[in-house]
């Protein structure tokens, strides 16, 4: 296995970016929504929304965010809670918040025109290093590389690099090496390929439990692979510690008038769903119960089937308590929303489920 000179103290495998540019022409993936196009918005809006969202996902929002939003002024002119009833479901839902500012931005302060280069691009409101850098080879055939999870795990195992992903300075070292492995030389559609291959590698062949080792290109350049050690990397220490919580949800519903309607509250900007509409959220039983508007009946109250719902840090199990009530009994920070209505409304994934599925 011949090296190149070393990046960051690491010998880098020679003819890297050569034999993925081809396996990529050759082998991979060719046909997601997003791709075969230089237009940074679609480029962008890709992007963020496959931070930690799988494609198959992401591939059931992508069209209908475009058909509703087709360009950045379409987007930047939408208002919040139009966007965030499209986001319904995706999660990480800072990512839509920032979506829409970003939006915003570009139209007031660049014309609406994104950025042709990945630093200018990374002073956008939710743009970080890798998605800049993505932007910019894909669009404007930059050279330089992109560092996301599925890439840190293909260049970690390519290298045997055993730096602690936990570590900042660890990732910063990988970056270095990660750019010192670039095509030589790149047309604008060289970049294109490289970037889409690493990808590519990352989402099929070198995955995160059962890589396919046999079959990947790289084989005979990967120190990884040929120390049988590939599930080994990338080195992190610091896990994730999930809580479990339970969370007992208001539903008040009002029967008057044409059909029904759902009193929701806006959630606090930060945390959990914020900035979302959603029902009364308390963390126990008696607390819910506490606040059913007075003059209404504990016996009226029906507790529904308990739902489990997975967030990246925790697992919650929310428990539905339904009470139908007169419009007049319910006041202060929220609104009555009809039934009808709520499609076009920002909800939390679990609570549209739950509303949609309301027993009548």
């Amino acid at each position: 296995m011949s090296d190149s000179p070393s990046a960051a103290g690491i010998s880098v495998p020679a003819g890297f970016a050569d034999r993925l540019i081809d396996w990529q022409r050759r082998a991979g993936r060719h046909g997601l929504p997003w791709q075969g196009t230089r237009d940074p918005y679609r480029v962008w809006l890709s992007e963020v929304m496959l931070q930690q969202t799988q494609v198959s996902t992401v591939l059931n929002y992508f069209p209908r965010f475009l058909a509703r939003f087709p360009d950045v002024h379409a987007l930047a002119q939408a208002t919040p809670d139009e966007v965030m009833a499209l986001w319904s479901g995706l999660g990480y839902y800072s990512r839509a918040r920032n979506l829409h500012r970003c939006a915003q931005v570009v139209v007031a302060e660049h014309g609406g025109v994104f950025p042709a280069n990945a630093r200018t691009l990374e002073t956008l409101p939710g743009i970080g290093a890798s998605t800049a850098a993505a932007i910019a080879a894909f669009c404007h055939g930059e050279r330089i590389s992109i560092l996301d999870g599925n890439v840190r795990r293909v260049l970690t195992r390519l290298l045997a690099f055993d730096g602690d992903m936990a570590q900042p300075a660890q990732q910063r070292a990988l970056w270095v090496v990660a750019q010192a492995m670039l095509p030589a030389a790149p047309s604008g559609d060289d970049m294109a390929a490289y970037t889409q291959g690493l990808m590519d590698l990352g989402a099929t062949l070198c995955t995160r439990s059962r890589p396919g080792c046999e079959a990947c290109p790289m084989r005979t350049l990967c120190r990884a692979a040929e120390a049988g050690a590939a599930t080994k990397y990338p080195v992190k220490t610091r896990t994730l510690k999930r809580r479990h919580e339970s969370w007992w949800l208001l539903v008040l519903r009002s029967r008057a008038g044409d059909e029904p309607h759902v009193w929701l509250q806006r959630r606090p900007t930060r945390g959990i769903w914020a900035g979302l509409h959603c029902t009364a959220v308390f963390s126990s039983e008696p607390e819910a119960l506490a606040a059913v508007p007075s003059g209404v009946s504990l016996d009226a109250v029906v507790a529904l089937e308990p739902v489990a719902h997975s967030l990246t840090h925790r697992e919650l199990r929310l428990h539905p308590l339904l009470v139908d009530v007169t419009a007049e009994a319910v006041s202060g920070d929220g609104q009555w929303v009809p039934r009808s209505a709520l499609p076009a409304v920002g909800l939390p994934a679990p609570v549209r489920v739950l509303l949609d599925r309301l027993p009548d």
